[in-house]
């Protein structure tokens, strides 16, 4: 039997427990470190907007001048979470 262990996408702290199952099935983990932004994730999300390389194409398209709908479009998501994503972005100050 081999064990792999689990890391915090965020923290990349080991101290992972199960923390249940979502609707469809998949294991839910909870990260026990304190000092970690993020409490519950998913190792394997089944849809493509939650994963960060995602997230930074969008930023990317959106910064090279594609819309909402090409976006969502060419990345196979929601063009609403295309919105969703550049509002949650942290704006950058000019000149830096």
């Amino acid at each position: 039997m081999v064990v792999e262990p689990i890391c915090c996408p965020v923290c990349q702290s080991t101290d992972v427990v199960k923390h249940g199952k979502t609707d469809a099935g998949k294991q839910r983990y909870k990260c026990r470190n304190r000092d970690c932004s993020r409490h519950s994730f998913i190792l394997k999300y089944s849809y493509r907007g939650y994963l960060a390389d995602v997230k930074e194409q969008i930023i990317d398209m959106a910064m090279n001048g594609s819309g909402v709908r090409d976006t969502a479009r060419v990345l196979r998501i929601s063009p609403t979470t295309v919105i969703e994503a550049l509002k949650k972005r942290p704006r950058s100050r000019a000149g830096e």
